[in-house]
């Protein structure tokens, strides 16, 4: 018996582009929802929300229905934090803010099976489908179809940037403009010169070393986000969709009652 491919994985690596859609809100619906569109991958987050592990197994579940992968950006922790999402079948996790060379080599440390890394063990897990997955071939599948996704958002990063993208063992580098604008003093100021420039330092770097690049975007920029070499794009995500969804609402009633 064989672990869930990943798709996400599976497309990228035969030069496609994926798109993803973010989804904040715990419940499964949502995800579900997102799913049966026919989306490849949907990002669901635990550094930012109150998501616990049992929402977090829910989400998964909900999407492999459709074989869709989830990618989960985990808050930073201790090596269980990171390694629970992928015992629950997410297809990836996201580490944010890695500050550095030995920041993200202790990362792939952490989440990564031998020969590659030092990952604990235990195939009890939806991962290796309930012990049914023999531990030689878990941990050669896993290495291969679970995807380590490393988020760059601080200039301290960025300045050892080759290095990072030089190290093996992790799949995709992923430029997070938001944060990254804030760390240099420009908060939400995207556009700004020093920002396009991380978003073009990222892209080059995960190509020059045969990493994946990733970041976020829209419907409108997607295509000058690819020609810059991003492989994978969050196009936006269900709490942006449903404030847009019931502010036009709102919209069409405050024109109704006058």
């Amino acid at each position: 018996m064989n672990m869930r491919r990943s798709k996400t994985l599976e497309l990228l690596r035969a030069g496609k582009v994926v798109f993803s859609g973010k989804c904040n809100t715990a419940d499964p619906r949502v995800v579900e929802i997102a799913a049966m569109t026919g989306l490849p991958c949907i990002w669901v987050d635990t550094e930012h929300t109150p998501n616990d592990y049992c929402a977090t197994e829910k989400q998964i579940m909900a999407a492999k229905i459709y074989d869709t992968d989830i990618l989960v950006r985990v808050p930073r922790g201790s090596y269980s934090d990171y390694i629970r999402p992928l015992e629950l079948d997410a297809s990836g996790i996201m580490v944010p803010h890695i500050m550095s060379v030995e920041d993200a080599q202790n990362v792939i440390r952490m989440t990564r099976f031998h020969p590659i890394g030092r990952r604990p063990v235990d195939g009890g897990n939806a991962d290796a489908k309930y012990c049914n997955v023999p531990t030689h071939e878990y941990t050669r599948q896993a290495n291969e179809q679970r995807f380590i996704v490393l988020q760059i958002e601080d200039p301290e990063a960025m300045e050892q940037i080759e290095e990072i993208a030089a190290l093996p063992g992790f799949d995709m580098l992923f430029f997070g403009p938001g944060d990254y604008s804030h760390a240099i003093g420009h908060p939400g100021q995207l556009d700004h010169p020093l920002v396009q420039e991380g978003f073009r330092k990222v892209a080059e770097c995960a190509k020059r070393h045969g990493k994946f690049a990733g970041t976020v975007g829209s419907m409108e920029n997607a295509a000058e986000r690819v020609a810059m070499g991003y492989q994978f794009l969050n196009l936006g995500s269900d709490a942006r969709g449903l404030g847009a969804y019931f502010g036009a609402m709102a919209e069409f009633y405050r024109n109704f009652s006058k």
